[in-house]
């Protein structure tokens, strides 16, 4: 539990919030005002966890208690309190850093849901600080790998055991997850990695120039054919050929692959010599294979050719743990050395922390890059996230001839994705997103609770009464 020190000159109120805390196995020490408040805080030994300060105090006021623990005690957080006349003066207190603040009279129920998510950005913070050493030094493609869930000690056991052997292996996994990295990691940890490693996209090239890339063409062997190329196999010889979306080569280019891969030699375009090639193949697919095999749309006998081994990368989606030491990995890489990004807001968290990243590491890399950019120095912010993630409402055009959603639905959707805009609008302190929206509290997490609000909210997509549709 967290270690608190309440600070507020009207006793009464001092005592209630102190014993409401005690009741809920806090630690509670009390100041009745700033001056005492500072030095309880010097004192103390560990550091609080957080100060719950009013910003009206006597001797010394909530505002230079915050940039003075702020200064002294950084990893003590910090939650003002103050009445409604002086809410502009607590704001400017959050823009400076502060976890958050509360309006009077202080509603305990409020208070209190506000510290468990402290608690939660506490350990969060914590895990990341924990692992901060090891993104300081530059990164193999292993340790680019970056994560503690169990599908990711899993798929890093594997590769391990695979990286040492000379067999096919074929990566699988969703668009985004990072199948090139795996192959740059498994060519990195085998006997082959002082060679080559080569990289194809094979949905990159039509089949009228797949060959040529792979196998090379002498001078002349055909109407471009300028100059002499060598191919990617023979670039590769000694190394690994990673054959990125291996499934969508064509029937043709999959039997003279066959054929190279069965005869250890390639005949260069334009040739009528052999050369012999030494390579391992890693290949890659975000399609299941032996769907397109039942499908007529990819050779069995390559299939078997290719996969000897196989590692299946897991989404983000399913990584439980890993996406705040990716934000953080990626909020470092991004960050200018001469401004670097001061960390992420608790708002800004929750809406990462909520969103689905169908992207997969790859979108939020994106994400942090565009927030990082936006933040300039200081630190990422809700509205610095694209608007994917915010979760906010956009008008598009509905596609031609687009059938209209029932009523129901569509006003239950429209109703998720209002939600979703009020509760970022009040930095999900819901009872103030209740009393706007004119519902109470139980009524609220009613709602939150039937829309899956707060539990990866996905976007969806519904036609609007205009004719266009909105997405949320």
């Amino acid at each position: 539990m967290l270690n608190v020190l309440v600070v507020e000159d009207e006793q009464d109120l001092c005592e209630t919030i102190a014993e409401a805390l005690i009741d809920e196995g806090y630690a509670v020490t009390s100041a009745k005002d700033g001056a005492e408040a500072m030095a309880a805080a010097a004192a103390a030994a560990p550091p609080f966890d957080v100060v719950l300060a009013d910003m009206r105090l006597p001797k010394v006021d909530g505002l230079t208690l915050f940039r003075r623990l702020r200064e002294e005690r950084p990893d003590t957080d910090v939650i003002v309190m103050t009445g409604n006349a002086a809410v502009a003066d607590a704001v400017a207190v959050l823009k400076e850093g502060a976890f958050d603040y509360l309006t009077k009279p202080i509603n305990l129920d409020e208070l209190g849901a506000q510290l468990q998510r402290l608690a939660a950005f506490r350990s969060l913070r914590r895990d990341v600080a924990a692992i901060r050493t090891e993104l300081r030094a530059p990164l193999s493609s292993r340790d680019q790998l970056v994560g503690h869930s169990p599908g990711m000690l899993r798929l890093v056991k594997r590769m391990e055991t695979i990286a040492v052997s000379d067999a096919a292996v074929v990566i699988t996994g969703e668009s985004g997850t990072g199948k090139e990295l795996v192959a740059r990691a498994l060519h990195e940890g085998s006997g082959r990695q002082s060679k080559p490693f080569v990289a194809i996209n094979c949905a990159a090239f039509p089949d009228t120039l797949i060959e040529a890339e792979l196998f090379g063409y002498e001078r002349g062997a055909f109407t471009d054919a300028t100059t002499r190329r060598d191919g990617r196999f023979k670039a590769a010889h000694g190394g690994t050929l990673f054959l990125d979306e291996v499934a969508e080569l064509s029937q043709t280019a999959q039997a003279k692959l066959l054929r190279v891969l069965q005869e250890g030699t390639i005949e260069p375009l334009g040739s009528n010599d052999t050369v012999k090639v030494d390579v391992r193949i890693i290949s890659a697919t975000h399609r299941d294979l032996r769907t397109r095999i039942a499908d007529g749309l990819f050779r069995e006998d390559l299939y078997y050719r290719i996969n000897t081994l196989d590692i299946e990368i897991p989404p983000l989606r399913s990584r439980g743990g890993d996406l705040a030491v990716l934000v953080h990995h990626f909020i470092k890489h991004f960050s200018n050395p001469e401004r670097p990004t001061d960390g992420i807001t608790w708002r800004a968290w929750n809406a990462l922390s909520t969103y689905a990243f169908p992207g997969n590491v790859r979108e939020l890399m994106h994400t942090i890059q565009h927030a990082v950019l936006l933040a300039s120095g200081g630190k990422i912010d809700f509205e610095h996230l694209p608007v994917a993630v915010r979760g906010e409402v956009q008008v598009v055009a509905r596609p031609q001839g687009a059938a209209m959603a029932p009523l129901g639905t569509a006003l239950k959707q429209f109703e998720r994705a209002y939600l979703i805009r009020t509760l970022a609008e009040f930095g999900e302190k819901k009872g103030k997103a209740a009393e706007s929206l004119g519902i109470s509290r139980k009524n609220l997490w009613e709602k939150l609770r039937v829309h899956g609000i707060g539990a990866a909210p996905q976007a969806t997509t519904f036609p609007d009464g205009d004719g266009s549709t909105v997405t949320t």
